[in-house]
């Protein structure tokens, strides 16, 4: 089977449908998944473009965002790297009501033993329950 990485304008156009030749066919590609024909593979910074695009060029509240971020998770055909993290990340950005990418990056610290994070936007990172080191 072949491994198809999916870009971030691959589910922008699905979820936006401002572009019916390039949703019929981003649309077509997730069937081809969905029936075994390809294998979509996709990732972090793919997410990161879509909840980004979403929020500032198409105006999404976050609350829409996170969903079209869980709706991409449960692609069937869709292999996504650093799922669990992503997932997590998912999982705080909406118990928190906090952006995904800033969520991500909470996830990262546990995923990867720190203890605090460095960052001038301390307000997003104590929402999200982050150890916020001073500096």
């Amino acid at each position: 089977m072949k491994r198809v990485f999916a870009d971030s304008n691959v589910f922008i156009r699905i979820l936006t449908r401002d572009d019916n030749e390039q949703q019929r066919r981003a649309e077509q590609l997730l069937k081809d998944a969905e029936a075994g024909k390809v294998l979509l593979v996709t990732g972090p910074p793919v997410l990161f473009e879509v909840t980004w695009t979403l929020r500032r060029v198409y105006d999404i509240p976050r609350d829409g965002v996170l969903d079209a971020v869980r709706c991409i998770l449960a692609t069937k055909g869709l292999e996504l790297t650093d799922r669990a993290l992503v997932e997590e990340a998912l999982r705080r950005a909406l118990a928190a009501q906090q952006e995904f990418a800033d969520a991500y990056i909470a996830a990262s610290l546990d995923a990867n033993g720190c203890e605090s994070i460095a960052t001038f936007d301390q307000d997003h990172f104590a929402e999200l329950g982050v150890q916020l080191f001073n500096f």
